[in-house]
């Protein structure tokens, strides 16, 4: 994966990313393609500019918008597109028309802000009467209290009820969905594969295309002296369990490795402090040549 010449820091997502974190975002814009097909959108908080220019492979036309005018330089320089445009906006006051845009993407941005309301607002405003609005935030029994986790850039999360209330303030009608990355085991019909999207990240011209499911490692075989109707009978069925124990055992296999990274970075700066000593640093060169 290129690196986008930006810093993460953890305010926003950056494509160089790894595990969850990558996972998780690019699923949302691969997920919004459906909604996008030939229409006028308008994307909010569009970071450095990824996701944006995923969705004008199928939009009639994107507007990226973000408050930072280095990620907003960025984009405009590494996503050219016919179809698409960055501008430099705050969310709340968007430079956009009233009733001028279909679709309204924003992933991770509501819980970025204290003013709801006024974003929602805003939201409302710009779109058609027939829009629509694609927004994801994270629930914060699962995100934050259940894990003990706490975002410095997350402002105001909010519960499902909140987030529940805050939409039928603005928005007749919603229809939810869930996201959660875990590990699972599948089995799928091979008459009827399901489909996996693979992000071709090495092409000039982004986009997510379709592709076979994995080959499988095991064949699960149902015989019978009867015909068997493969639509009369589930496609795939998934396993998982709500211990989760090998997502555990992953993230404590790699929260170990961070820290190890970390301890082996201090013992580099206070192995090259030593070496910067005028006295010390001369005394080891002169041990090590013996």
């Amino acid at each position: 994966m290129a690196d986008s010449g930006l810093t993460f820091t953890g305010e926003r997502f950056l494509p160089e990313c790894e595990r969850e974190i990558w996972y998780e975002h690019y699923h949302r814009y691969a997920m919004a393609l459906h909604w996008v097909k030939d229409k006028q959108v308008l994307d909010v908080a569009c970071g450095e500019g990824y996701g944006s220019h995923l969705l004008a492979t199928e939009a009639a036309s994107v507007l990226g918008v973000d408050v930072s005018a280095a990620a907003v330089e960025h984009a405009q320089r590494t996503y050219p597109h016919e179809r698409l445009k960055f501008v430099e906006g705050n969310a709340l006051q968007l430079p956009v028309a009233d009733d001028s845009m279909d679709v309204v993407v924003s992933f991770e941005t509501l819980e970025h802000l204290a003013e709801h309301e006024q974003l929602l607002a805003e939201f409302k405003r710009v779109l058609k009467v027939d829009g629509v609005l694609l927004i994801s935030t994270p629930d914060k029994k699962e995100y934050s209290d259940k894990t003990g986790f706490n975002n410095e850039y997350h402002v105001k999360e909010l519960y499902a009820d909140e987030f529940a209330n805050l939409l039928a303030d603005f928005f007749d009608h919603t229809l939810w969905y869930g996201q959660k990355l875990m590990f699972s085991s599948n089995l799928w019909q091979l008459q009827q594969a399901p489909k996996t999207m693979q992000h071709d990240c090495m092409g000039t011209d982004e986009r997510l295309a379709d592709q076979p499911l994995f080959n499988p490692v095991y064949y699960v075989v149902v015989a019978s002296q009867q015909p068997i109707n493969p639509n009369q009978h589930p496609h795939m069925f998934s396993f998982t369990e709500q211990a989760e124990q090998v997502y555990g055992h992953y993230n404590a296999v790699i929260r170990a490795h961070i820290k190890a990274e970390q301890d082996c970075l201090q013992l580099q700066a206070k192995q090259q402090k030593w070496l910067d000593h005028p006295i010390i640093g001369r005394c080891i060169k002169w041990f090590g040549k013996e």
